[in-house]
């Protein structure tokens, strides 16, 4: 009697499986968009910018900035922006105030 029973849901899971793969299948060939599970993260593009000392990638929001001459350059942390050698001659870059990594 156990087997039997242990048998049925070994089906009953078998089946069900069978037709969520089919469901997909079908939304597939139809075109249908995916379900979007509410508990995953939202996914979302940023472009990332090269710490110039370390090479770390950073995101600029969290970025610590630097202007150096007519341009700003990142770093993600201050030991890094503090470790910066500027390429050009002359004055020392001035410190802009933002965020830390």
């Amino acid at each position: 009697m156990l087997r039997l029973l242990l048998l049925l849901i070994l089906i009953a899971f078998i089946a069900r499986a069978f037709w969520r793969v089919m469901d997909g299948v079908i939304d597939g060939m139809r075109g249908a968009p995916r379900p979007v599970d509410p508990r995953a993260p939202a996914s979302q593009a940023v472009q990332m910018v090269r710490d110039p000392v370390c090479g770390t990638f950073v995101v600029p929001d969290r970025a610590v900035p630097l202007a150096d001459g007519d341009r700003t350059v990142v770093f993600c942390s201050t030991t890094c922006r503090d470790r910066y050698q500027p390429k050009r001659r002359g004055a020392g870059p001035e410190v802009m105030r933002g965020r830390t990594a």
